[in-house]
């Protein structure tokens, strides 16, 4: 436990970070280490760091002073590692604004200070290039992006992979567009999808202006520093049962006879939205005025919730400063548990109990703790300083204060969200509609000569190539393939399957084999689907043992061709000569209307012979429609043959 020092408890790799929360570094040219000698020179690399620390931070200063952030401040800090560069982060929590206000004060610093290269991503990864994802080039994916998105002199830049097939380093990189700058910098339509985004700022950053009635102590604070909204915001918002308790006796910010006051509060348009969708009841003692005057209820009532939020998140830090408790301890403690520090012991054990406080004492000790503690104590500290100036209801009293803001964006959310997604749609079917065409261009390419299409070959090829594919690519040991396929042999015994069918074909029958000619001649009867020429069951040779066979197969066959007659099968085919049969049915009606047409006639019109390569045909075609794009068996089967179907247009209107 003592040989690990404080740093590497608290390492990126080690610590759990919040989802919300953005990452930047700003690395100058100067810094990068292009020798070997770059070494000797950190006192001064280190002294100038310093010195574009000062002037990144008042640069930015007329951006930040009267901005106000969800949970914390825009900050820079030094660091070493990899090599001397500045860097930060700042969590942002349900004001995704915050996101995108950083994004705009790191594109002004490098504006104002070209020879620096700047790199942001947060928990999601690259979200810069998920706002330009329809413009990227198409290598560029999460994967291969590592180290290749950068902000110089205020356009993104993108390190190309023909310059680095693999990821490259971070110092391979810089200096890549230390040299080369002008070949990475990416698209303008990747600049437009980005810095869109930005547009509005700083003139519209998303704030809103309110007035409200509180107590005096609370106008006194906000007077003062107007930033600590976001400190009662998150109190109120994050409250508990525990939190609550202090709400419920609002110590230090409504004593006895404290009057109320108006005072106008600039926030977050977040922070407004977190204080008006919840409700909540005064504590007992806390004066609210009748509901009759909407208005006045209504800044009271927001008033209410601000003041308890300060109650509550004053007294919670006040009470983390001396315990020394925070954010920062419970990444301690949890960084004690992976590591199995209380090795699965049960909390609230004697055991569980002596290790914790082993480690509370080791932590109050440490310098973590003091950092913890000036941290979680500052807001209060400073709270207690500005209440112990003289101030009074006086003070607030005949100010003129500006009107509250319009809040109807707050109810009519939906067109702006409606907005959002139509501008989206368009762009989704700007990048299909430019990709659609390369695609079809792509298959036609792939396609190759080996595999023909539909259009060039015709609809007959389909027909002849099944037929040489049955006869020339088949035989008793199953289909061949091309030899490029690796598909596996079917195992099949022929010898096995043949004395089976002897022996199911014994059973109705003498133990006599029938010649291969007999065989071929019932199969072809059957293909033609024309059971009249075995009806009397004359084409069948007479045993002594078959009269039993024969009698159920010319049963069978009557049974079966009625059924036939009486279906919808026949006319699912299409028959040979259709113009013709067409004539000849009109004129078969035309003779039943006179008497004279009889059943046989009728009988050759439904059992005239179909045309086998046409079903064949829109077989194919029905069943690969069916499909709707996915693999089957025909697109499977029209493969072997070496046909490619291509895709009906028509189907995706």
């Amino acid at each position: 436990m003592e040989g690990k020092s404080d740093s590497s408890i608290f390492s990126h790799k080690n610590s759990r970070l919040p989802d919300d929360t953005i990452f930047y570094s700003i690395y100058p040219d100067f810094s990068l280490p292009a020798t070997a000698a770059a070494a000797a020179t950190t006192t001064t690399t280190t002294s100038e760091l310093q010195s574009l620390h000062l002037q990144i931070l008042q640069t930015l200063s007329p951006f930040t002073s009267n901005y106000i952030w969800q949970h914390e401040p825009f900050t820079l800090s030094l660091s070493s590692s990899p090599f001397p560069h500045l860097h930060g982060k700042l969590r942002y929590g349900d004001n995704l604004g915050d996101e995108w206000f950083v994004v705009f004060l790191l594109f002004q610093t490098s504006l104002h200070f070209p020879n620096l290269s700047v790199r942001v991503f947060d928990t999601d990864g690259e979200f810069l290039l998920i706002e330009a994802a329809y413009h990227l080039p198409r290598w560029l994916n999460p994967d291969s992006s590592t180290n290749r998105l950068f902000i110089r002199r205020g356009e993104i830049h993108i390190v190309p992979k023909s310059r680095f097939p693999s990821t490259p380093a971070l110092t391979d990189a810089l200096s890549y567009l230390i040299t080369c700058g002008d070949q990475a910098r990416a698209s303008d339509s990747v600049q437009s999808a980005i810095k869109n985004r930005i547009r509005n700022y700083p003139g519209h950053m998303n704030m809103h202006t309110v007035r409200v009635r509180v107590p005096v102590s609370v106008a006194q604070v906000l007077k003062n520093e107007p930033c600590l909204i976001s400190s009662a915001v998150e109190g109120f918002y994050d409250r508990d049962i525990d939190s609550m308790k202090y709400a419920a006796k609002m110590e230090r910010f409504y004593g006895s006879g404290e009057e109320i006051v108006e005072a106008s509060v600039r926030m977050s348009r977040a922070m407004y939205a977190q204080l008006m969708q919840q409700t909540f009841q005064a504590p007992k003692g806390y004066p609210m005025p009748p509901r009759g005057d909407a208005r006045v209820y209504a800044e009271a009532e927001l008033g209410l919730k601000i003041a308890c939020g300060f109650e509550m998140m004053y007294q919670l830090r006040k009470k983390d400063g001396v315990e020394g408790k925070g954010s920062t301890w419970e990444a301690f403690r949890e960084s004690l548990e992976r590591s199995g520090y209380f090795e699965g012991l049960l909390p609230g054990s004697k055991e569980y109990r002596r290790l914790m406080e082993n480690a509370q004492e080791y932590f109050k000790n440490s310098s973590l703790y003091s950092r913890a503690s000036e941290m979680m104590g500052a807001p209060v500290r400073r709270i207690d300083e500005i209440l112990a100036l003289p101030h009074s209801a006086d003070d607030f009293r005949g100010q003129e204060l500006p009107p509250s803001d319009d809040d109807s964006w707050l109810y009519n959310g939906e067109d702006e969200l409606n907005a959002a997604i139509l501008e989206r749609q368009q762009e989704m079917e700007v990048y299909n509609s430019k990709h659609k065409g390369k695609q079809k261009l792509t298959e036609h390419q792939d396609s190759g000569p080996s595999s023909k299409r539909l259009d060039d070959s015709g609809l007959g090829d389909v027909a002849k190539s099944m037929q040489a594919f049955v006869q020339k690519m088949s035989s008793y040991k199953g289909a061949e393939v091309p030899e490029n396929r690796n598909l596996e042999g079917v195992d099949f015994d022929v010898d096995r399957f043949m004395k089976d069918m002897e022996a199911v074909i014994g059973r109705q029958g003498s133990k006599d084999t029938h010649s291969n000619e007999d065989i071929e001649e019932g199969s072809s009867c059957d293909s033609d689907m024309d059971f009249d020429d075995s009806e009397d069951g004359s084409d069948i040779e007479p045993s002594e043992n078959n009269e039993e066979g024969d009698a159920f197969m010319g049963a069978y066959t009557d049974v079966l061709n009625e059924e036939l007659k009486t279906s919808t099968l026949n006319k699912s085919f299409v028959r040979a000569n259709a113009q013709s049969l067409k004539g000849t049915s009109n004129a078969a009606e035309g003779m039943d209307v006179q008497g004279k047409s009889s059943a046989s006639e009728n009988m050759d019109e439904e059992f005239t012979p179909v045309d086998v390569d046409v079903n064949l045909v829109k077989s194919f075609l029905d069943s690969f429609s069916s499909q709707q794009g996915l693999p089957g068996p025909a697109t499977n089967l029209l493969g072997l043959m070496g046909l490619h179907l291509p895709q009906d247009p028509s189907k995706d209107k």
